[in-house]
């Protein structure tokens, strides 16, 4: 075996306070938060004098995280935020919820913005995109005939 588990997936964002505010709303948990800098982070990243802002937060299985990061330096270079759902590259992060109607309604209090609309798959799932904190991209998926 090779992969022992995820550890986490990470997401650059511009505002790390709302993007925290925002996927508390979802329920994951601050675990923390701490400036990354360094020889050892230069060497990590390939990126000479790079300095960020990270916020780690658990989901409340405890097995995922999810790594918010604020680039201090270098500027950043590229910006993904609105590309379609057909993009290369990174596409979405995906968070199994308990009521999809009830966590659409929160999240839009907090500028959640459904891409398309609710779909149903067989009798296994309602499903969705939304754009989260600054156009990313999330989906969410409620499981049918499990109590929920």
């Amino acid at each position: 075996m090779t992969v022992k588990r995820m550890d986490n997936v990470g997401i650059v964002v511009e505002d790390i306070d709302a993007a925290i505010e925002f996927f508390a709303e979802l329920g994951l948990e601050l675990e923390g938060r701490a400036p990354i800098e360094g020889d050892w982070a230069d060497g990590v990243t390939g990126l000479r004098g790079m300095r960020v802002e990270i916020a780690m937060m658990r989901t409340p299985d405890g097995l995922s995280r999810l790594e918010i990061s604020r680039f201090l330096a270098p500027p950043v270079v590229a910006d993904h935020r609105r590309t379609p759902v057909n993009a290369l590259g990174y596409l979405r992060v995906m968070f199994t919820v308990e009521d999809i109607d009830d966590t659409l309604a929160r999240l839009g209090k907090r500028g959640a913005e459904l891409v398309g609309k609710v779909s149903q798959y067989e009798n296994a799932y309602r499903l969705c995109y939304i754009r989260g904190p600054e156009g990313i991209l999330i989906g969410l998926a409620q499981e049918l005939g499990h109590g929920a």
